[in-house]
């Protein structure tokens, strides 16, 4: 991407921001009652997507604090072709990579997955937030070169 200019720390306004976003997702994803493993699991895929190395460490390590399986971290770049996540889980995944790649959506096929009858409208609308609040913070990092550095 060439050169990194920190955005977050020369508009620190717009830093405070994504946290209220987040927030909000936060928010959303408990009010919808949605299981903390399969938010991470949205964060995870999105973050896999967008190639972002800050995240995807991140939220790796929140996964396994939470309780996920290295089985089910190792496979979640290839969930469709394992049988290691509920209905509700795989339905998170396919929003979260619908929301992800957004522009490709109308263009390419999607996993065959009925999202409406693995989640309820607040559901989906919670997934939705939380992939929108990981893809504004992969943007933010991925952009702004955030380290990751053993």
């Amino acid at each position: 991407m060439g050169q990194h200019v920190n955005v977050s720390k020369l508009f620190p306004a717009l830093y405070e921001a994504q946290l209220q976003v987040e927030s909000a997702a936060r928010e959303a994803a408990e009010t919808a009652g949605l299981d903390p493993l399969l938010v991470d699991l949205v964060r995870l895929r999105a973050s896999q997507l967008n190639g972002c190395a800050f995240c995807l460490r991140m939220h790796t390590r929140d996964a396994l604090e939470n309780g996920e399986t290295t089985d089910r971290l190792a496979v979640v770049a290839a969930w469709w072709e394992s049988q290691y996540f509920t209905p509700q889980e795989q339905a998170a995944l396919t929003l979260a990579e619908r929301v992800t790649q957004i522009g490709a959506e109308h263009t390419s096929p999607a996993p065959a997955v009925d999202v409406e009858a693995a989640l309820d409208e607040k559901q989906i609308a919670a997934v939705t937030a939380v992939a929108i609040a990981i893809n504004g913070w992969n943007r933010l990092a991925i952009t702004s070169g955030y380290p990751v550095a053993p």
